[in-house]
């Protein structure tokens, strides 16, 4: 039986431009960045409140990276999401659907460079 999740990977083309969108507009701290034994370039992410990790993993001999729609997501709580939309837009980052009133609060979309989905979610108090 597992304990606990660890990480959750995402393979992209441009590891940079991926870490910079996770840092910069999602406010992610990098936690590593290491080479695999097989030559991957790793970048493991955290986000304040939480354990698991999100590791952004460049291995261009596996081929192209083919991200197809709906798929996956990772999904974020936030304080504001009216404040992180307007946040991220202003770094070039517009939300791609959203901000949508539900039972619980809001949630909203923001795709990061590579096409991946990210979830939003604003809970009620």
């Amino acid at each position: 039986m597992v304990k606990k999740l660890h990480h959750t990977r995402y393979r992209v083309a441009d590891l940079e431009k991926s870490v910079s969108f996770y840092k910069d507009v999602l406010g992610l701290t990098e936690v590593r960045r290491h080479k695999s034994p097989r030559g991957s370039e790793l970048v493991f992410l955290k986000a304040p409140q939480s354990e698991e990790l999100i590791e952004i993993c460049c291995y261009p001999a596996s081929g192209p990276v083919i991200i197809g729609p709906d798929l996956t997501h990772l999904a974020f709580e936030v304080d504001d999401i009216q404040a992180f939309a307007k946040q991220a837009a202003a770094k070039g980052f517009p939300l791609s659907d959203g901000p949508t009133e539900s039972a619980s609060g809001w949630f909203a979309f923001i795709d990061a460079p590579e096409g991946y989905e990210v979830e939003l979610l604003q809970r009620n108090e």
